[in-house]
């Protein structure tokens, strides 16, 4: 699998905490990670490339227009979830992304930071 940074998420997510849209949750990822139908409406609604300024990574071995180019979600397609940004972190960690795992760092970082 060829999983990379998606700089284009990165910069939204920045984006997202800049203008106050994160949830500083409680509890596991699990309970907040829209599931299938939840991304199936969106994706009636936006393009792909939207779909993937949620997601911290990118599978080039995936076709441009399905759901498994896109790797290690962080919001709700609302707002960016603290609680995303660790599971994203902890799973690149574990699956050896150490770019995924440091971006995810750095914006969990900038989420404490602005939340003080």
């Amino acid at each position: 699998m060829a999983v990379k940074l998606n700089p284009e998420a990165v910069s939204y997510a920045q984006q997202l905490i800049r203008a106050g849209k994160v949830l500083h949750d409680e509890g596991h990822w699990g309970e907040h990670n829209p599931d299938t139908k939840k991304e199936n409406a969106y994706l009636e609604k936006h393009e792909y490339a939207e779909y993937g300024k949620w997601h911290l990574g990118v599978d080039a071995s995936a076709g441009e227009d399905t759901k498994d180019r896109y790797k290690f979600p962080v919001g709700d397609f609302q707002k960016l979830h603290r609680d995303g940004l660790i599971a994203a972190k902890e799973r690149a960690a574990q699956q050896g992304y150490r770019d995924i795992e440091t971006a995810a760092d750095e914006l969990l970082q900038l989420v404490d930071k602005t939340k003080k």
